[in-house]
């Protein structure tokens, strides 16, 4: 049976990431609340751990490149790292407070470092939120990890490895191969192209479905490729231009 993260009557997953805000100030209350705001069932975080447990919205291992604030975000306390605003303006929001404050809204975790992972975890249990939860990674050690922490199942993306081991797979025509390096995940979540390789296309695509997985692509931001891309049978598009992808969507008649 299908997680239901996925359960979406629009069809296409929507991804706004890291909420919608065209004025830098990104993985803010403000910033998802945006994108509620423009109808998105879907937005993507990345999670981060302070140095006394409190999982965050935060790209960055720093405080130094989005906030007024400075430092390792693992290093500092919360009492600290709650005093930084984005963008001179937005407070650093606790991954519990993007849970908490839209119950209905589906969210894609990045799990950014090995410090977050029992934060996050923490996080969807206190928010009851294993339903419309996706945990993300790079790493397939943090993802199983986080997974292991929960009391229900959530949605799971693929790390870098099992993308690799996929695309290789799929590469020498072994069917039976690719699909056991998507195994433990519901979802492909990737790029179009990492450097030379193309990454998504016709038969990435098709592969990924024939495996079970949807197949989602970041980070999307031109509407010709958004419509390149729905075109090929991509089930979800990750952009930061949360207006014009569902400018798009409502073209094709496929906005929910």
């Amino acid at each position: 049976m299908r997680h239901p993260y996925f359960q979406d009557p629009g069809g296409v997953v929507a991804l706004a990431h890291r909420g919608f805000a065209l004025d830098g100030r990104e993985n803010s209350l403000t910033a998802f609340g945006a994108a509620v705001d423009l109808g998105f069932r879907y937005v993507e975080t990345d999670a981060h751990a302070t140095a006394d447990g409190v999982a965050v919205a935060l790209h960055d291992e720093t405080l130094d490149r989005t906030t007024d604030g400075e430092g390792m975000v693992s290093e500092l306390p919360w009492s600290l790292v709650r005093r930084a605003r984005i963008g001179g303006v937005d407070p650093v929001p606790m991954l519990v407070d993007v849970l908490g404050t839209w119950p209905d809204l589906r969210v894609n975790v990045d799990v950014k470092s090995e410090h977050a992972v029992g934060p996050v975890a923490e996080a969807v249990e206190r928010t009851a939120s294993h339903d419309r939860v996706c945990v993300a990674s790079f790493s397939a050690a943090r993802r199983r990890a986080t997974v292991a922490r929960l009391s229900r199942p959530v949605a799971t993306s693929a790390a870098t490895g099992e993308v690799a081991r996929f695309l290789l797979a799929h590469r020498a025509h072994a069917t039976r191969l690719a699909a056991q390096a998507l195994r433990e995940v519901d979802a492909l979540q990737v790029p179009v192209a990492q450097g030379r390789l193309r990454v998504v296309d016709a038969g990435t695509v098709a592969a990924a479905h024939a495996a079970g997985r949807a197949v989602h692509v970041w980070t999307v931001n031109d509407p010709d490729e958004m419509h390149r891309l729905l075109d090929l049978g991509v089930d979800g598009l990750v952009t930061d231009r949360a207006d014009l992808l569902r400018d798009v969507l409502r073209a094709r008649g496929t906005w929910s």
